[in-house]
């Protein structure tokens, strides 16, 4: 198996919010993205693809305080 992993040391998302994320055109508050326009899209497509390759994505917290995106496909 494939292992990517991307962490950062933004805001990160809530615990409760994670499985939501991932519902196209879900957007978090848009206090958070004032300045920044988006559809909502990007995790959406990041799980199917991952999925239709026999993957699987996930999210926590980040050691260095923000999210951890691991994302692990069949090589």
């Amino acid at each position: 198996r494939l292992t990517i992993i991307v962490e950062d040391d933004g805001p990160g998302i809530p615990e409760e919010e994670r499985e939501a994320v991932f519902r196209p055109f879900y957007r978090l508050d848009d206090a958070r993205n004032q300045d920044i326009r988006g559809t909502g899209l990007g995790l959406a497509i990041a799980r199917d693809i991952t999925r239709s390759h026999g993957g699987e994505i996930a999210l926590d917290d980040s050691a260095m305080g923000g999210l951890k995106v691991r994302m692990t496909i069949p090589a």
